[in-house]
């Protein structure tokens, strides 16, 4: 299902919540981010639910 939604690394993640990248890992293996695993096994993350994280709209409990 491609929602056309644009792939964040975890370094980028952590560049925008200005935390280390090791910390969005955490965040991702604690369920607080939902991510999403490449072929190879790496993380990317949904720029739209960082973006609703940032702005506190998913009415979830912020990661930070």
């Amino acid at each position: 299902m491609d929602t056309g939604d644009r792939l964040l690394t975890p370094g980028e993640v952590a560049a925008l919540f200005r935390v280390d990248p090791k910390t969005v890992t955490r965040w991702a293996a604690a369920g607080r981010i939902s991510s999403i695993r490449t072929p190879g096994g790496h993380r990317r993350f949904r720029e739209s639910e960082v973006r609703a994280l940032l702005d506190g709209e998913l009415g979830e409990e912020s990661p930070v």
